[in-house]
């Protein structure tokens, strides 16, 4: 931290700082606000997410208990062929959000597979697919944790450092220059009785 003088225009420099920084910190404030706003959204998504996924595995392990006769080769029935995923900006943040994702189905014949196979490739596409949507979920908030992080620093900067040293510093400019004014006067009045005496 530089050494402030006390005079004249560094009160006045002190002041417009003072004055800058009470301008940003509403701003900062604002974008704090609506970070956790969009940080509550990111997790409601994330939980939604998840629960959907917990329903979808209930579902197969429910409705296709046949899954556990090894002798069926399901393996390799779905391959991912394609993500896709976009960025936003929200509050001056990039976030990622999903599109859509392709699927590459590997060829069987009905006759060698049971009737039950077609109805577990659908439900694996969603599974995956909400698995993929659970990880663009959890990227976008670690990237809103991160963000609020810094921006909630950034207030703390302002509010408990920036503005109240400015202010210390403005009183104690002013403090020395209505010392050294008093001292001036004072002065000014011993010299004027030296003189009439």
């Amino acid at each position: 931290m530089a050494r402030i003088t006390y005079n004249k225009a560094s009160l006045h420099q002190q002041m417009r700082l003072l004055k800058r920084y009470r301008q940003y910190l509403p701003s900062l404030d604002l974008k704090r606000k609506q970070l956790l706003q969009e940080r509550a959204k990111a997790k409601a998504e994330l939980v939604e997410r998840q629960n959907q996924l917990q329903q979808q595995l209930r579902w197969v392990e429910q409705e296709l208990p046949m899954l556990a006769n090894n002798s069926i080769d399901v393996e390799n029935l779905i391959a991912i062929q394609n993500v896709e995923t976009t960025e936003e900006n929200m509050v001056g943040v990039s976030l990622p959000v999903f599109s859509d994702v392709t699927f590459k189905t590997a060829r069987y014949s009905c006759f060698c597979k049971p009737h039950w196979v077609d109805g577990y490739v659908d439900k694996m596409q969603q599974v995956v697919t909400i698995k993929l949507q659970l990880i663009v979920a959890e990227q976008r908030l670690k990237k809103l944790d991160l963000a609020l992080k810094k921006i909630t620093q950034r207030v703390n900067l302002f509010e408990k450092v920036l503005i109240p040293r400015a202010m210390g510093n403005i009183r104690n400019i002013r403090i020395y220059l209505s010392d050294n004014e008093r001292a001036a006067v004072i002065r000014s009045k011993i010299t004027k009785q030296k003189r009439a005496g």
